[in-house]
């Protein structure tokens, strides 16, 4: 009876185990994916890291606090990530648009692009709640 009863236990360890392990390698494999280079040399990482830094003179206290709301509905754990991703985002809109500074609109429409397209239902009901008028960017939610 005692044998089972170990026996049960150390596979159902084994099990939650292997579990974590291909969770833990699936996400591993995606970001080793990101920082392979492309056909230019530099990889999806690199060029995150170059609009951050490129725009970062660009940013206002207004627009921080703007992004801060933006991503305010990203789990704690993800959101400096999912921040960082956005931010460069935002930056590569501003800089392409020779702006001054990054205003509002920029952050909409950088928080559109930045945004996979299985999340687009999320983030319109967010802006929504929000009260944030996206109307002018409904083209790129298509």
């Amino acid at each position: 009876m005692a044998n089972d009863f170990f026996m049960w236990f150390i596979i159902f360890w084994v099990c939650v185990l292997l579990f974590f392990m291909s969770v833990g390698g699936y996400f591993m494999f995606r970001k080793f994916i990101k920082v392979l280079p492309k056909e230019d040399g530099k990889s999806k990482l690199d060029w995150q890291n170059h609009y951050v830094d490129s725009s970062r003179h660009l940013w206002t206290a207004d627009s921080k606090a703007f992004l801060d709301q933006l991503v305010s509905p990203v789990p704690t754990a993800f959101r400096d990530i999912a921040k960082h991703s956005i931010a460069a985002r935002i930056g590569q809109v501003a800089l392409e648009a020779n702006a001054e500074e990054v205003t509002r609109a920029h952050c909409i429409e950088g928080y559109i692009l930045a945004t996979p397209k299985r999340d687009y239902r999320s983030l319109t009901s967010f802006l929504e709640k929000q009260e944030i008028d996206y109307s002018a960017y409904r083209h790129l939610l298509s």
